[in-house]
Parts: C-alpha cells; structure tokens; sequence
C-alpha cells in the first residue's frame, strides 16, 4: 500500500502546477507542516512589525498640514499606539488560550454574540487582510521607487507581480513558505535594532545631523492650527501598527502542540519588537527632520541621514524593509484562508473555500486573495497614501467585535459552578476565578477599539473610508444569502423525517443524439441498450444532402433502432431538439425519464480539443434545471 502511494504521489507531481509549487502532500502529513515560535513569528507577526516602516510616515502626513513644528506630536501620538497595542494584545493572549481551534474574531463574536455579529466580523476581517497586502506590497513598492525612481510609472506593475510570488510561496504549504520568510523577517528585525542603535548612538555623539535635501512635495503652502480633530486624524492612521495583531489568534492551529502556548508567546514577542520599532521610528524621524514625501519614505530618509548617505547599509536597510513589507502580505495570505474555511464550514462561504489543495493549504482562499488586492493594486496605484484610509476601519471593528465577546464569555464564566464545564462550538467554557479581571480588561479594549473606530471612520470618510462603510453590510447580506442558500438545500436533501415515497422510475426514454454515423455513435448505442430497450436516435437536420446520407448509413448500422430526423431550417441544434423533447415531455405518464445519451470525442492530443464541438456541455446547461431529463456523455477516445 505505501509503495501504490509513493507511485501515486510520482505520477502527480509531474504536472506543471506541481512542479510550481511542490510535490502533493498526503492528508497524513497534516500534522507534520505544523511550525514553531521562530516560525510563526515571521508567518504571523510580519504584517505588524512591517508597520513600523510607514505607520509614522502616515501620522506625519497628516500633521504636515500644521507644520513641520506640529511633528513634536509623533512621539507623544506613538506611546498612544503602543498603549493600545498593549491592551490588544493582553486581550488577544487570553482568546489564543480561550479558542485553541483559532478563528479570533470570527469565533469568539459567532460562539458569544451571535451569527450575526460573526457575520460582520468575518465581513470586517476578509476585507482587512485583503487590504494588508494591498497596503504592504504598496508601501514595499514605495521602498523600491526610493531607491530607484525610474521604477516609478511602473509601480502597480511591480506590486502584481509581488503578489503573485507571494501567492505561489503559499500555495506550497505552511512551513515551506515559513521558512523561506524566515530569513528576511529576521533579517529586518536585526537591521533594524542596528538603525535605531546606530542613530541614538550618532544622536547621543552629537554626529547624527539631518536629512539632507529632503523632500517638499507634501509641505502645505498655508498652515492650518493644531487642533485635537487633526491630532484624532493623525492617531487613527498611525493605529496601523496594530492591524497585524489579531493574526496569530486566527493561526493558532499551524502551530505546533502546545499550540496555544506556542503561540500565546509568539503574540508576545510580536508585540514587545513592535513597539521598541515603533517608538524608534518615531523618535529617530523627528531627530533627523524627515518630511512625509510620496516620492521617498520617511524611513528611506531616516535610513540615508543615520548611515551617511546611500551607501552599502542604506541599501541593506531599504532592501530589508522592502522585504518585510513583502512579506507582511504572507500575514494575510497564511489567515484569509483559514478564516474562509471556517467561514465556509459554517456555511458563509462557498464551500469551495474548504478544499485543501495538493500543498495541504486552502488554495482557493489563496487565489481568491491574491486576485482581489491585485485589482485593488491597480485601482489605486499602488499609492499606500490612497490606501490607508480604506485600512483599519475592518480591523477595529473585528478587535471590538472579539473584546466584547470575550467580556460576555468572562461574564458566562463567572455565573458557572467551580466544577461546571460547558461546551461550546468553538472551545470549553469552564469557570475561572479571575473572570472579573478579565471581563474589565476585555471591556476596556472593547470601549478603546469601539472609540478607534469610529474616529477613523469619521474622519477618513471622505477620503475613501466610506467603500468600508457600504462594503462591510454588503458582504454580510452576501454571506446571510450563501448561508440560506445552504440550509435550503441541507433541508430538501436531508433524510430526516422524510415520509414521502421516491417516485419510482416507471420507464426510461433514452435519446441518442448523432451527428453522424460512425465508431463513436455505435459505441454510445451500446452503452445505451444496457439502460432500456426504449431507443431512439435523433439527428437534427441542417443539411438534406448530409442526412439522406445519414439515414442510409443508419439503415445499415442503426441494429434496428428507429431515426428520427428533426427539420432545422435556420441551421440551429439546441432549438429543434428542445422542441422535440417538449412534445415528449408532454405525453409522458408519471415515473417516466428521459436520459439524453451524446456521443462525445476525446482527442488524446490536448490543442486538438477546440477542434470538436462539446455538445454535450451546451446541453447540460440548457437542461440544468429540467426534472426527469438526464444527460449521459459516452467518450470516445481518437488519437
């Protein structure tokens, strides 16, 4: 039996999409592409750690329109971020322990809200991932244009063609694509420390200096006054340093066992490196006076002014940067699918979302999102300016929808007996004596989340914002409609309670349809006489000269059994047989069937298919959704 598999496995990974991306993975090799921490830390916590190249830039954009004398604000605004990202992720440690299965958002609003609520979260967290590789690769393509300006015009181009490498990584599974992501994650993490050490150091030495030539295509001509509502703007777009931290909660399950453990810890590696980045990045940016630019990064500007120019280290450190902001899609490529599948589980999703493919990965997740942030890619230009303001209005309403959750499931385990234990869909509820404590904790991040949100909705509005606003209840009445679509089918194909008696099939009509009389026509009249002695074979007229011949060769070949010939004068198949079948139908008793056998060539040499009408492929869709017609295709090998 293993020797049959290990052939199997030989004879598939000859195609093409295996040479891509990999040889098949048996189902049993499942718990083998589990990862570690070190793993998952660039898996899962490359999109927020990323965020740390150009969550400063966006909140500098934003004061530029007081000043540059308004950029004092940055770091006060940071510790504000780092806060938040403080209480996020206290509360996203205890959903990892809480949901061992993952799911994050989806599960905890669907387990303790209500489908509802889950719905809205599920709505909220696709649209975020699909914007995280649109934001990432873009602002990874503005690192690229920094560096070289002539790749400039081309930048959307750039950013689909990223997306599409990052797509094939995925689509060889977990723990390959993790450690191929592995080294650039690291290697960012460890250019990093060096530049933000470096520039103190330089800073604390008196030789850091400033940007030299910095831009000015973003330096307001007039100056506004700093008000609290253009400080409120300008924390909401840094608040995209936090966007990454709900992945792990969604992964838990590629993580090895303990899983929760595992990556319980990872969460907390993520978010003690991001904000010794952030706080960094901030700081640095206003000791060296960088200016917010769409034609060059605030970090490329930090990176030149630290290292003296564009020397070897400015180039390892963009190039680093370049990469994780990359690699900070594969974030959302490693959850979107997995979120999908548990979605599509539930019945929300297209159940083609559940299928693994070769790699043991969701790959129509996959594809589906590769395919939508590339639209998006190409909509905006890869501009990270034009997109943020669609960014983080999804993922704060999923972060409120999973603290209030967890806050209700504290409250249910405070009102359980010591030894009581209830199972819910997705986890044990028990009692935990800390309830109390956590129900707070939870509810504050709920209340800081909720206040997020709506600040950012408000004043990003009219930027864009609102695509977020129409988008999210769309998709939920898209998800509601798959989801009644599902059970209407569960009901009428369910066994349950089913008293009523299968009709039986009194009499089966079969039709042969020919074209011709040939090997593949008796080959389809031999198949047919195993189904019932009721034979006829219909020819749909369209040349007299080419039927008379026809019926003579039937004569000869037929064995019997009748023609029909059906008159086509407008040179039409689907209309005249349609009308026969009609007046069939017409005269048919109760339990009568008609199956419609059609002789069908299978070239062996694949481009000599287009050569041959599929007929029986029209005919399948005109008679789809007509009762007691059947359609049988008889291959007929050809060389």
């Amino acid at each position: 039996m293993a020797q049959n598999s290990l052939n199997l496995s030989q004879k598939i990974s000859h195609s093409w999409q295996h040479f891509l991306i990999g040889r098949p993975l048996a189902t049993a090799d499942a718990p083998h592409q589990t990862i570690g921490k070190t793993i998952g830390l660039a898996v899962f916590a490359s999109d927020a750690l990323s965020s740390s190249a150009y969550s400063t830039q966006e909140m500098l954009v934003i004061l530029a329109a007081a000043g540059t004398a308004s950029f004092g604000y940055a770091t006060p605004l940071t510790l504000g971020i780092i806060a938040l990202l403080t209480i996020l992720t206290l509360s996203y440690e205890q959903t990892i322990h809480a949901y061992t299965g993952g799911g994050g958002a989806y599960i905890v609003a669907r387990d303790n809200l209500g489908e509802l609520p889950a719905e809205i979260a599920a709505a909220a967290l696709l649209i975020d991932y699909i914007l995280t590789v649109s934001v990432s690769i873009s602002s990874g393509v503005a690192q690229i244009t920094s560096i070289s300006p002539d790749l400039y015009p081309y930048r959307a181009l750039i950013a689909v063609l990223l997306i599409g490498l990052i797509m094939i990584m995925n689509l060889r599974g977990v723990k390959e694509s993790g450690r191929a992501f592995s080294i650039p994650t690291y290697y960012f993490i460890l250019m990093m420390i060096v530049t933000i050490v470096v520039g103190f150091i330089r800073y604390l030495t008196g030789t850091l200096g400033t940007v030299s030539a910095p831009p000015q295509d973003m330096v307001p001509s007039v100056v506004q006054p700093i008000t609290f509502f253009l400080l409120l703007k300008a924390f909401a777009s840094g608040t995209s340093a936090v966007t990454g931290v709900e992945a792990i909660s969604n992964g838990v399950t590629a993580f090895k066992e303990p899983r929760s453990k595992n990556a319980g810890q990872t969460l907390i590696w993520m978010a003690v490196i991001l904000g010794i980045f952030l706080l960094g990045v901030a700081s640095l940016s206003l000791l060296v006076g960088a200016l917010p630019s769409e034609n060059e990064t605030v970090f490329s500007q930090i990176a030149r002014t630290v290292f003296d120019g564009r020397g070897v280290m400015y180039v390892l450190m963009l190039t680093a940067t370049t990469v994780i902001l990359v690699m900070a899609a594969n974030t959302a490529f490693a959850d979107f699918p997995r979120l999908g599948a548990i979605a599509a589980t539930d019945g929300f999703l297209p159940r083609q979302f559940t299928y693994r493919g070769s790699r043991l990965v969701y790959s129509y997740g996959i594809a589906a999102l590769a395919g939508i942030s590339s639209l998006l890619v190409i909509i905006f230009q890869a501009s990270v300016t034009r997109l943020i303001p669609l960014y983080a209005i999804g993922v704060f309403l999923s972060f409120t929808l999973s603290q209030t959750g967890m806050a209700h499931r504290w409250w249910k385990s405070g009102h359980l007996k010591p030894d009581e234990a209830i199972r819910e869909r997705g986890s044990i509820l028990s009692y935990d004596r800390r309830w109390k404590f956590k129900m707070v904790l939870n509810s504050i991040g709920a209340l800081t989340t909720l206040v997020v949100m709506f600040s950012f909705a408000l004043i990003k509005f009219k930027d864009g914002a609102w695509l977020i606003v129409i988008l999210v209840p769309l998709l939920v009445m898209a998800f509601s409609s798959i989801h009644r679509h599902y059970e209407r089918l569960a009901s009428q194909l369910s066994l349950e309670n089913n008293r009523q008696l299968v009709a039986t099939v009194t009499r089966n009509r079969v039709i042969i349809l020919i074209s011709g009389v040939h090997q593949g026509t008796l080959s389809a009249l031999r198949f047919a006489r195993t189904l019932s002695k009721d034979i006829t074979a219909v020819h749909v007229s369209i040349d007299p000269d080419e039927s008379e011949k026809i019926k003579a060769k039937w004569n000869k070949w037929g064995d019997g059994i009748r023609l029909v010939v059906l008159n086509s004068p407008y040179r039409l198949l689907i209309e005249p047989l349609m009308e026969y079948l009609d007046k069939l139908e017409a005269v048919s008793s109760p339990g009568e069937i008609i199956t419609l056998v059609v002789p069908q060539f299978v070239p062996q040499v694949g481009w000599t298919k287009m050569l041959h009408m599929r007929t029986s492929e029209t005919l399948r869709k005109v008679l789809l959704n007509r009762p007691n017609i059947i359609i049988i295709e008889v291959p007929y090998q050809v060389k």
